[in-house]
């Protein structure tokens, strides 16, 4: 069992006992409408346990069953929509409108599973998240969960800032509703983040990993409008250093031994720059170095305690004092405080509020042996009294330690001593001293020495983190005079700024409002973990090539991107929704907008980032300006008939193109192009009949000599099912229900369907059948290739029909082996497997009687027949055989407008000059587009062989399904007209279908 996705604790929880005041007025509501049992969801198991302890084990009266389980951390996840997850997908900027959903990932489902569980049986909802920011939206997440199984449920907030027994039972009696202010606030800063950080990340990564292959080929060059600012904190220290010019100074230093020690009198004009002016002043005290006491004062002089601790000062102070980076910090602390060790550690508070019983929480630590003495004296001294800051959030107390404990280790001791040390000393005095000021003259000149006795260290005793310590000087008489021991000039540089700590940029994070006191610690480590920064051997940030490039790259296109400004304006704008003076849909237009503005702009001038990281990575690959860096944005062409997503152009990864829907893998429905087409792109023409609209018509360009002489090989046409030319051409299969006609069909199909192979999805319904026998809904069909055309047969020489495939080879007899109503059944296929033959056995017997006999026709070209049944639309039989070698004359053929079709010869250059063909009869503007190349069934055999033509044409397989049957264009040349017989009786005027003597 995953322990955090199930139930921690399902008690039954009676009462406290003031029954009615348990869930204040809103639990009265609950009473009323007989509440049995209450679904509590923490953030966390720890919190969960904790929680669940304490409901559990305090005195109650009244009988109401309470579930608690929790959540870990979010439940739900902002991602784009999917065709746009993938980085190739499309161009980067078009991240910036792309649909978002919000969905629970794979690892949280069954967390999402349990809450939907237990809800079915409760009749209210308490959420027991963490009351920040973050806290209140993941209450929203489980609401939204929850409210899905049962829209009804009542739901409740309570609001806590410690796990400890007064902090929950004060929850219980003064639940609230969630606030959805602060939820929508946290929504938008995760759109933004998401929206920003991918177009910007995709952009760079997918650019420099192409500029800097060596270098950056399998860097992830990441962007966050949080992140990158923090990176330029370090980057403008890192150059504010090497910008330096340090600058001589030169002071005068009086010094004057005594029996506790020396005494060093500092000059009260502190340095000059200018030595020449120092040497004056220096050679003037030196003719007479004698010193004339002028002053002496004292006055009391204090230490004060520290203020009440918030999150930001915590990580600082762990950082400089414990040498704990701000990321585990922040993880010990929140353990500490599910545990029930400490209050809420994420807070920006530091005041103690006046309601808070500072005295108990003194009083639990009098049992240290460490710091319990101290902790007693501050309760016989009067009692806590702390300083009190200037930051409030309203929502929780400064961290302070909420139960004591002795059994802690490793850096979870070390900060929790350090949290309660903290604590005592804010609760104590601050330290008193005693300071005293010399001032002595020589030769007009000031110096100045001081000297401090410590009366009361108070906080200090308790307080090891900081120092403050005497500093013993004589007793000095005002008038009196002395020598100095040492008078002498001395020279100095000034110095450069130190490399920032972690706490130095903490610190700059809080003043330029980058992030949240929750966020700090995580936008470090970002930065550490792309290598935009290390650290030096004294844990300073040194700035990495990458991201001084990054930062300088950026700033030189004239948007200071590594500037606070812009992530400062959009974290004031969230504390405006969350006071309900902003609208969330209006800050996120705004900022959308603001950043898509810059993206645009910075993708314009990207080669200032290519020549900025240059400096560092040495001279970048050179990119032609046409060729695109990232993938172009992908645009409709038709919306899926199967699941509606977008359908959009894709290429195939060894060449070519389809047609692929954007809901792939859910949606696999695609149409693949022949090879012979060389390109393809969408049109801005829509096609006006075809369905669902909009289906947009496609620009094709053909292979020289692929296509008919009347088909222009730039073509523009639709693939709906309206374009008769392509049909033909890309052998498109427009397959409709029996009940339906062929014209509504065709606009109202819904499922798309790809056929790689000839004989895939009912091959047999290709070529004689005249049923077809496919599932209902399969109302379109597009083939990926060329339908092949049923091998001719051999004239019968020994009373055998060989059939030879397209290759001209014997083809193979195979069995139908797979279960199925085909199952058992007889077929040929090419014996090499370099054509796309197929014939079933049974048809081809059914097809002897109709061959002619050798010497009836002439030696080259071929005979060809029509199906058994075929009807042509008039309701006669399917047309004879046809045979003629005229210009003229499509020996038989009909065209699509049931006209006899003409035979003529290209006569254009290429590969086809000198071939024939037959297409329709009419002038070229009303042709109906038939087209067929008068050889092209023909069967590469010997001279003399005569061959049967089946009628494999995609004329007659489109119009499978329909109660109506269509004509076929004959497949080859000429024959001597003879009448058909039927393969029983041998009597012509029937086939053996409609033969007496098979009835």
């Amino acid at each position: 069992m995953n322990f955090k996705a199930r139930l921690f604790a399902s008690c039954g929880v009676r009462m406290l006992p003031q029954p009615w005041r348990l869930f204040s007025r809103a639990a009265e509501d609950m009473a009323l409408q007989r509440i049995r049992k209450v679904l509590c969801v923490a953030e966390k198991n720890d919190a969960a346990r904790g929680i669940a302890d304490l409901l559990s084990n305090s005195r109650m009266r009244r009988n109401v069953t309470m579930v608690m389980t929790s959540v870990s951390g979010h439940l739900l996840a902002h991602d784009f929509k999917l065709p746009f997850r993938k980085w190739h997908s499309c161009n980067p900027l078009a991240l910036f409108d792309a649909e978002i959903e919000k969905y629970c990932p794979e690892n949280y489902v069954d967390i999402k599973r349990t809450l939907e569980r237990e809800v079915q049986q409760c009749q209210a909802l308490v959420i027991w998240t963490d009351c920040d920011r973050e806290g209140e939206n993941i209450g929203f997440e489980i609401i939204h969960v929850c409210k899905a199984v049962k829209p009804n449920l009542q739901v409740f907030r309570a609001r806590f800032s410690e796990i400890t027994l007064h902090a929950v039972r004060t929850a219980c009696e003064n639940l609230t509703q969630p606030d959805q202010k602060t939820s929508d606030a946290v929504e938008v800063r995760q759109e933004l983040d998401l929206r920003i950080g991918a177009a910007f990340t995709r952009f760079q990564t997918l650019r420099l990993q192409k500029i800097f292959p060596d270098i950056l080929a399998d860097q992830l060059i990441s962007y966050g409008s949080c992140q990158f600012p923090t990176l330029g904190f370090v980057v403008e220290r890192f150059k504010a250093i090497q910008a330096f010019v340090p600058e001589a100074f030169y002071k005068i230093k009086v010094t004057h031994d005594h029996e506790d020690g020396s005494v060093v009198f500092n000059w009260k004009r502190n340095r000059l720059f200018n030595h020449t002016a120092c040497l004056v002043l220096y050679q003037m005290c030196m003719e007479d170095p004698v010193a004339t006491v002028v002053e002496v004062g004292s006055k009391p002089k204090s230490k004060w305690r520290p203020l009440p601790l918030d999150t930001v000062e915590l990580e600082k102070l762990a950082s400089r004092k414990l040498k704990i980076n701000a990321k585990e910090t922040m993880r010990i602390a929140e353990k500490l405080y599910t545990q029930g060790f400490i209050s809420y550690p994420r807070t920006e508070t530091n005041i103690f509020p006046k309601e808070l019983n500072l005295s108990a929480l003194v009083q639990q630590q009098t049992q240290d042996p460490n710091w319990g003495a101290f902790a007693q004296r501050i309760l016989d001294q009067g009692g806590p009294t702390p300083r009190s800051g200037t930051k409030s959030d309203q929502a929780h107390p400064p961290i302070h330690p909420t139960k004591y404990t002795a059994n802690l280790q490793g850096n979870e001791q070390r900060l929790y001593e350090f949290i309660v040390r903290h604590f005592l000393a804010c609760c104590s005095q601050d330290a008193k001293g005693q300071e005293t000021t010399v001032e002595i003259d020589i030769a007009n000149e000031r110096f100045i020495a001081q000297g401090l006795m410590i009366l009361a260290r108070n906080y200090l005793e308790v307080y090891p983190y900081e120092k403050w310590s005497d500093k013993v000087i004589p007793l000095y008489q005002k008038g009196s005079r002395f020598q100095p021991t040492t008078v002498e000039m001395v020279d100095g540089e000034t110095s450069p700024p130190l490399l920032l700590t972690e706490a130095d940029l903490i610190a700059l994070m809080e003043k330029h409002g980058i992030g949240t006191d929750a966020t700090h610690a995580e936008h470090i480590e970002t930065i550490k973990t792309r290598m935009y920064v290390g650290l030096t051997a004294d844990q300073r940030f040194l700035p990495g090539h990458l991201g001084m490039g990054l930062v300088e790259g950026y700033d030189s296109m004239g948007y200071e991107m590594s500037k606070p400004d812009l992530r400062a304006e959009l974290e004031a704008d969230l504390k405006l929704i969350c006071e309900g003076k902003k609208d969330k849909s209006v800050v996120l237009q705004q900022q959308v907008q603001k950043y898509k503005q810059v993206f645009i702009e910075a993708v314009a001038r990207a080669n200032k980032l290519d020549q900025a990281l240059a400096q560092y990575f040495g001279e970048a690959t050179e990119i032609a300006q046409q060729e695109e860096v990232y993938p172009a944005m992908p645009v409709s062409v038709r919306k899926c008939p199967q699941c509606n997503n977008d359908m959009v152009l894709k290429t195939k990864k060894n060449g070519g193109f389809y047609l692929s829907c954007m809901g792939y893998p859910a949606c696999k429905t695609a149409v693949w192009f022949p090879d012979f087409v060389l390109d393809v792109a969408r049109d801005e023409s829509v096609c006006a009949v075809c369905q669902p609209h909009p289906v947009h018509r496609l620009k094709f360009k053909f292979k020289r000599g692929s296509v008919p002489p009347v088909v222009p090989l730039e073509f523009v046409g639709c693939i709906g099912g309206c374009d008769e030319m392509l049909k033909e051409l890309l052998d498109l299969k427009y397959l409709h229900r029996s009940s339906q006609s062929a014209s509504s069909a065709s606009q109202q199909a819904n499922h798309l369907q790809v056929n790689n192979s000839f004989n895939r999805a009912g091959g047999e319904n290709r070529h004689v059948r005249g049923s077809t026998n496919l599932a209902p809904g399969h109302l379109l069909s597009l083939s990926s290739t060329r339908t092949a055309r049923p091998a001719p047969s051999a004239a019968p020489d020994d009373g055998n029909n060989m059939v030879v495939c397209n290759c001209g080879n014997e083809a193979l007899l195979l069995t139908v082996r797979k279960e199925g109503p085909n199952q058992g059944r007889q077929f040929y296929k090419c014996s090499a497997g370099t054509c796309n033959f197929f014939l079933w056995a049974d048809q081809q017997s059914e097809d002897r009687s109709s061959v002619a006999p050798q010497g009836s026709a002439l030696p080259q070209p071929f005979a060809g027949r029509g199906p058994a049944g075929l009807q042509r639309p008039g309701g006669g039989r399917g047309p004879e055989l046809f045979g003629s070698n005229s210009s003229d004359s499509g020996g038989g053929t009909v065209c699509k407008c049931n006209q006899p079709a003409v035979t003529r010869t290209v006569q254009k250059d290429g590969p086809n000059k000198g071939r024939q063909f037959h297409t329709c009869p009419k002038p070229r503007e009303q042709q109906c587009g038939f087209f067929q190349w008068a050889d092209e069934n023909a069967a590469p055999g010997p001279s003399g062989d005569v061959s049967l033509n089946h009628f494999g044409s995609s004329e007659y397989s489109r119009g499978l399904g329909s109660k109506a049957k269509r004509p076929s264009s004959l497949s080859s040349g000429a024959t001597a007209k003879k009448a058909r017989t039927c393969s029983l009786c041998h009597q012509p005027g029937h086939t053996r279908k409609n033969c007496p003597q098979n009835h």
